[in-house]
């Protein structure tokens, strides 16, 4: 059974990107370019993301002109991009892009997800309208040491307790790994 994972990684302050749009805090944290492997999604996993994200991949990666970038940081999996622009696609990418309320999107992501999970991985908008069609299962979080001022919060809507349980509470490298399931309303 698919399930919807909404997998991030935040600045301690509830920032999952900066004022600008960059994820370049994450990646200047000691281990932060090389994740420990046990939380990379799996090989037949389907990603979805956001524009903001997939734009900042492609420019911070150079992934169209070295679309072989692309493999050694998505592999094969097939990845959804919501957005209502026109984007490039690195070449042998299978990505598709989407538009309008997930809930109206939902059919199509389940159907190419078959089986496989779905793996929300830019965006805390995207993944908390996830959330309110009632398609989100699990939330990972991994907590940087890093102290934004502003940015893109992580989940910018209003959960109560009562939907969501820890189940896992670690350390990786230099971050705390958190990860909790999401009950149904």
């Amino acid at each position: 059974m698919t399930r919807f994972i909404y997998d991030t990684a935040t600045s301690f302050t509830g920032w999952i990107a900066d004022a600008e749009h960059s994820l370049q805090w994450l990646f200047d944290v000691p281990g932060g370019t090389e994740p420990d492997p046990e939380l990379l999604p799996p090989e037949d996993a389907l990603i979805v993301e956001g524009s903001s994200t997939y734009e900042w991949m492609l420019r911070e990666s150079d992934l169209v002109r070295h679309p072989e970038k692309w493999r050694e940081l998505f592999g094969s999996r097939r990845t959804f991009v919501f957005t209502s622009r026109t984007l490039p696609v690195p070449e042998g990418a299978d990505v598709t892009f989407v538009s309008g309320p997930v809930s109206g999107v939902l059919p199509d992501i389940l159907e190419a997800a078959g089986e496989s999970d779905v793996w929300i991985v830019g965006g805390g908008e995207l993944a908390a309208q996830f959330f309110d069609a009632g398609a989100l299962d699990e939330v990972a979080i991994s907590i940087a040491p890093v102290a934004l001022t502003s940015g893109a919060p992580v989940f910018p809507r209003r959960v109560e307790s009562d939907r969501l349980r820890l189940v896992e509470a670690r350390q990786v490298g230099q971050f705390a790994r958190l990860r909790f399931l999401v009950t149904p309303a």
